[in-house]
């Protein structure tokens, strides 16, 4: 098995390693110098590059690399395999999509920091309609000197996607398979029921009261919500090629079908996905080839809350109190008028569910709500493709030319019942159906001509090019019939006649987007020892004002082998050694359009004097004429070496700084408009450094390769508008802000108080005084917690506030090892975080009888007992629990055994008597085990992925990643 080793360095520090132990019929020797007879070819956007003459930061990832892989999203195969690429899976619920970061965080303003993705040279949103097993190669562009070809879109990292295209030769059938199920890899220690019911007498006794419960233990262990919700998720995945071709025409096939249910609530939690997909190249005349990319993609899904903690099972099952049951049977154990309302959702025996006395607003039975979600799904449709024609004159000239488009349909259907599921959680009116239709359609044309030519010692490639593009021609509906004659989702439909007055639509379109390019690149070697590459965009977009409707984004990147000069002796140490670096400015323009202009909009009505309301219009916002481009400028220095024959050491340095971050401001409410206007008003840095160890080397009947990558990643927000110092980001229940943006901080860095102990008793209270001997916490209590004076100014406030930890993970690391002994095969893979901190926030703070997690039985119950954990109280004076602090905050850092696969290769003499070339079986086991502090389910947490509230690490009621076994084959005719 062959093994790539990524060249760059990313924003993310990750430790990456591969053994891979293979069966081989020759000489160790021999092999490897086969292999140094390579010459691996990476893209590089509109073109390829011998990997050996790579100047800037290109990873770079093939087929064999992820063939085997069996995820069900295609951008999280990169996880751990490109060094600075950070991959979070936004959550456990099937078909989520990964929060991909390259290089950190680059804005904090102008949409979200996800890269540019580009599928056989077409502009996409993301890869999640791809098939996994049609992509050949994925090259990711790093630094500013590989992405520059990209301008404007840039700036956050591209990801080059290359399909499989159709190679000469007999018909080839391949089927790649496999099926599984999962569950969940981990509980919550939450309070069983007794225990509860003891913590929260403890809480009303603590604060004057009198205990709620009279006998705690008659309740027993209680509920398991936690068993309500997570059952057993089954993921199946069926893949079908066909290639083939002459010297003519080749072509590539394929149809796939995955489906999987998730762990929570499964028959409400799901993701199903159909693809097909056609390439074909024709070699017309010897100078003239045309070719084509299809591909089709049909989704159907419904998923629960992910990391929502206002409602949805996850939620509910950690805040509900154990002693409510799940379903109602003894009615001693229950108040019966709470169970009046018509409307109460049963199980198919006729029984309720359950209904807390305590929690309510949001939290409702789980089961309940299952029942109320049946029926409802989104859905979406995917045409991506492109046709090119490819002409080659004068020996070194070749001209391409390629039209690419991208329709999209999507939407969602859902039927809302009358139910009651609690108090505030109800809908006793009316039903409701209802049903969203939107769609978009985005294309471009690309054209470049090359030359191409070596003159002696002398290699150039010259590039130039043009293309236009438009996005977001788009547009949808969205229509509901109210008071349906029916009282179930199966039977709901479009279909019945009903009064005017019970129908709503709406609708709207999108504003097209236009931009126009023209680029051009220089790649020159001499005599493969002195590399130069060169290049420059120039971009126009409709987004700016005319004055500011171009921008231009250059960069040069150079390289020296310096192992093919000369001087250099031959030797067994360092046999190759490049060295390299770059620079580049690149741009962002993600925003929508026109908001540089003011436009007079309705909604400012008035009143004259006989009383007669007047529709008045006044201005959306304050213009800015001057508004323009975010640029980021990347520096990159790195070299790559060969050591021992078989060893390869790759480093990498790198600084990127954002200028001018386009973000809406703030202005005074006076002012009157409705709308913050939008300028460029801060600075951002990055920098890191990565390195890459790897290890190669085969025997008779073994074979091993070894790589590890580790970087580290530092974030710093170097301005803000106005030199204001900070403004708040993500804010949680009533706590309000828990994380800022901050001058000299990490994006997103968590804000808070801190804590320096517990008042162990009324003397520690009274001499905690300031200066004037006044209290510093007066309302505080023995068990409350020691707010710390941090600014010195004789009182607990909130300029007391400091930075309390980072979101971004510092470190990031993987380990995979390959192992295979003749016929068989083992592969592991683990992977990693360190240096960050996770806001833990579980538990809702506005509803006093919630559960606990267990570490409240840690609680502190009289002087002595503990000095980390306050008392239990409802009033909670001192603000022990609703004041945001470290006291919520825990270590990010984790490792986890992602996938451990064993596999067996049928030996081709039996294989061959039923017309098989190749048949491979393998079993699968992923998320088996997770090291980590971390109390919640998962410290893997992504961001929401919006804009300002692109921050990772806020637990709100995370959906975990599932504990999956698979069996799969891998057959080929």
């Amino acid at each position: 098995m062959n093994v790539r080793i990524s060249r760059s360095v990313g924003v993310v520090a990750v430790l990456y390693f591969t053994a891979n132990f293979s069966a081989q019929t020759t000489k160790a020797k021999d092999t490897l110098a086969k292999e140094n007879k390579i010459d691996e070819v990476v893209v590089i956007g509109y073109g390829t590059q011998k990997k050996s003459n790579v100047t800037g930061a290109i990873a770079s990832i093939k087929a064999s690399d992820i063939e085997n892989i069996p995820s069900g999203k295609p951008e999280q195969v990169l996880q751990g395999r490109a060094a600075g690429v950070s991959v979070v899976t936004n959550s456990g619920q099937p078909g989520a999509a990964a929060t991909v970061r390259v290089r950190g965080i680059t804005s904090f303003g102008a949409g979200s920091n996800s890269p540019l993705w580009v599928v056989d040279g077409i502009v996409v949103d993301n890869i999640g309609w791809l098939n996994q097993s049609d992509i050949e190669s994925i090259e990711v562009l790093k630094d500013g000197a590989s992405s520059a070809i990209y301008g404007v879109s840039a700036a956050k990292g591209v990801i080059l996607v290359t399909t499989k295209k159709g190679k000469k030769g007999k018909l080839t059938l391949s089927y790649n398979g496999f099926y599984g199920f999962s569950n969940a890899s981990k509980k919550l220690d939450l309070l069983d029921a007794t225990q509860y019911a003891k913590i929260i007498n403890e809480g009303f006794v603590n604060d004057g009261g009198t205990p709620r419960f009279t006998n705690p233990e008659s309740f027993g262990k209680g509920t398991d919500w936690q068993d309500a919700i997570f059952g057993t998720g089954e993921k199946s995945s069926h893949e079908v090629s066909i290639t083939g071709g002459n010297e003519k025409s080749t072509y590539y096939t394929s149809f796939g079908y995955f489906d999987q249910s998730g762990i929570v609530l499964s028959d409400i939690s799901y993701y199903k996905r159909i693809n097909a997909r056609f390439n074909s190249t024709h070699k017309v005349t010897d100078y003239l080839t045309l070719g084509q990319t299809f591909a089709y993609t049909h989704v159907k899904s419904q998923g629960v809350s992910a990391n929502e903690e206002f409602g949805g099972p996850l939620a509910s099952a950690v805040n509900l109190d154990p002693t409510t049951p799940v379903v109602v049977t003894d009615w001693s154990m229950v108040d019966p008028s709470g169970y009046t309302n018509p409307y109460i959702i049963r199980d198919p025996n006729g029984n309720p569910y359950g209904i807390s006395r305590y929690v309510n607003q949001e939290m409702t039975n789980p089961q309940a709500f299952r029942h109320i979600q049946q029926g409802n799904y989104s859905w979406s449709d995917d045409f991506v493709g492109n046709v090119f024609a490819e002409l080659k004159f004068l020996d070194h000239f070749t001209f391409k030319s390629s039209l690419n488009g991208k329709k999209s349909y999507w939407g969602s259907r859902s039927f809302t019942p009358k139910y009651y599921l609690s108090p505030n959680y109800n809908n006793t009116s009316f039903n409701s159906l209802n049903k969203v239709d939107e769609n978009k359609f985005e294309w471009s044309m690309e054209n470049t001509l090359t030359y191409q030519n070596k003159f002696g010692n002398h290699n150039i490639n010259i590039m130039i090019g043009q293309g236009v593009y438009r996005y977001n021609i788009a547009g949808g509906a969205s229509l509901t019939y109210s008071n349906l004659p029916i009282d179930n989702w199966q039977d709901a439909s479009f279909n019945f006649n009903i009064p005017q007055d019970n129908i709503t639509a709406t609708g709207w379109d999108g504003i097209q987007t236009r931009k126009a390019s023209y680029f051009g690149r220089i790649i020159y070697d001499y005599a493969d020892k002195y590399l130069f590459t060169g290049t420059i965009r120039r971009d126009g977009s409709s987004k700016f004002a005319t004055n500011q409707h171009w921008g231009t984004f250059p960069s040069m990147s150079l390289g020296w082998n310096v192992h093919k000069e000369n001087f250099w002796p031959e030797n067994k140490v360092i046999n190759n050694l490049k060295l390299r670096g770059g620079y580049g400015v690149l741009g962002n323009d993600e925003m929508d359009n026109f908001r540089f202009a003011s436009f007079m909009v309705s909604g400012s009505n008035y009143t004259n004097s006989g009383n007669n309301i007047i529709i008045g219009y006044a201005p959306s916002t304050l213009e800015n004429p001057n508004l323009k481009w975010e640029q980021t400028s990347q520096l990159n220095i790195a070299a790559d070496l060969k050591l021992f024959n078989n060893f390869t050491l790759t480093a990498d340095w790198y600084k990127k700084k954002t200028t001018d971050i386009l973000r809406q401001i703030n202005i005074p409410g006076y002012v009157g408009v409705p709308n913050l206007p939008w300028s460029n008003v801060g600075d951002m840095q990055n920098s890191g450094l990565e390195l890459e160890l790897g290890y190669k080397k085969n025997w008779e009947d073994f074979g091993i390769s070894v790589n590890g990558n580790f970087a580290t990643i530092k974030n710093e927000v170097l301005r803000l508008e106005d030199d204001i110092k900070y403004f708040n980001l993500a804010s949680f229940q009533t706590m309000g802000a828990v994380s800022r943006v901050a001058v000299g901080q990490p994006y997103g860095s968590f804000y808070g108080q801190t804590y320096s102990g517990v008042f162990q008793n009324q003397a520690q209270i009274d001499n905690y005084v300031n200066a004037n001997g006044v209290k510093l916490l007066p309302d505080a209590k023995p068990g409350d917690f020691i707010w710390q004076d941090n600014n010195g100014d004789g009182k607990i406030d909130d300029e007391d506030k400091v930075n309390l930890g980072s979101s971004i993970p510092k470190y990031t690391f993987g380990l995979t090892v390959n192992l295979n002994y003749k016929n068989f095969d083992l592969m592991m893979f683990a992977q990693g975080q360190a240096g960050n901190k996770i806001f833990q926030g579980l538990r809702r703070l506005d509803m006093l009888d919630a559960n606990y997690q267990t570490r409240v039985l840690d609680r502190w119950t009289g002087e002595g007992s503990t000095n980390d954990n306050p008392r239990v109280t409802r009033n909670d004076p001192n603000h022990n629990y609703s004041w945001m602090s470290n006291y919520y905050l825990q270590k990010g850092d984790y490792v986890r055994l992602k996938i451990v696969q064993l596999g067996y290769t049928i030996p081709q003499d039996v294989t061959k008597r039923f017309g098989m070339s190749k048949v491979r079986l393998y079993i699968t086991g992923e998320n088996l085990v997770t090291f980590t502090k971390y109390t919640g389910y998962d410290p893997e947490i992504a961001g929401r992925n919006n804009s300002e509230q692109d921050i990772i690490g806020v637990d709100r009621a995370y959906y975990p990643q599932a504990r999956t076994f698979l069996i799969g084959a891998n057959i080929q005719f």
